[in-house]
């Protein structure tokens, strides 16, 4: 197994203006490369673009494509790395949360989010995502999840087909104990690296985010962790190695019960 070097931005995402977001990524990720090599995979919180206004049907980008994922594509293909971050795109007569994978060559991957949040009554807004994807980089598998994804381990199981757990999120500032515990949580348990992208700053509705990004190793230990409450970009390398020497000499996966989704 490879290396791939992550890189987690956490930011304060301005409501409704993606020109006023992507104008302050472009200054955070200009930044950051001019001091530091590159890196295989950039990660941005879900919504980057405009925060999770879930219930204006004016924020969607069309489902072929919108001005976002031209933005991911222009940036992987500046940076030669794979960028990656949730969207907001029509589908049928509501939208899907879909977080978007542009790679350097031009190519596109996605995942749907597939666990909507009830309280927030995202399920009157967005179509529920079906299909649970694994997605390759440089022969590592990842598995994507967007925010209220986190809670529900049965969808993000691992069945020795991926080797790290990417979570992008807004997840709110008083429940930040929990995404700050299971994100540990399905490291340990699915024995896999795990990086969790979140936002910092309040919302168009009030509600305040305190950040929380970071990267975990398969056991359960914190890598390198985001200052709460400011913007910044963290980064590491992950060695998989680690990863597959680890699994052979605790090899707790092979214990693990039969089941299906349906």
């Amino acid at each position: 197994m490879s290396t791939l070097t992550i890189a987690a931005v956490q930011y304060d995402i301005q409501w409704l203006d993606q020109q006023a977001n992507f104008k302050h990524l472009e200054r955070l990720i200009s930044d950051y490369f001019n001091a530091n090599t590159a890196v295989g995979l950039l990660l941005l919180p879900e919504t980057f673009s405009t925060g999770f206004c879930i219930n204006r049907k004016d924020v969607q980008e069309p489902e072929n494509g919108g001005i976002a994922l031209a933005w991911l594509k222009k940036m992987a293909q500046q940076y030669n790395c794979v960028v990656a971050g949730s969207v907001l795109v029509s589908q049928n007569d509501k939208k899907a949360n879909r977080f978007y994978w542009a790679f350097a060559d031009g190519t596109v991957e996605y995942y749907d989010k597939r666990h909507l949040f009830r309280l927030g009554k995202e399920q009157d807004h967005v179509e529920q995502g079906q299909e649970r994807k694994v997605i390759t980089i440089n022969g590592i598998k990842i598995l994507p999840l967007v925010c209220y994804d986190l809670r529900f381990p049965v969808w993000s199981r691992n069945r020795q087909d991926y080797d790290l757990m990417v979570n992008v999120a807004n997840w709110p500032a008083a429940r930040r104990h929990i995404w700050d515990t299971l994100l540990k949580a399905r490291a340990m348990e699915n024995q896999s690296f795990v990086v969790g992208v979140n936002r910092v700053g309040a919302d168009g509705v009030d509600t305040a985010h305190s950040g929380g990004t970071t990267i975990i190793d398969f056991t359960g230990e914190t890598l390198v962790a985001a200052t709460d409450n400011q913007q910044q970009i963290i980064t590491t390398l992950l060695d998989f190695s680690k990863l597959e020497q680890f699994k052979d000499n605790f090899p707790a996966f092979l214990d693990a019960d039969e089941f299906a989704l349906t």
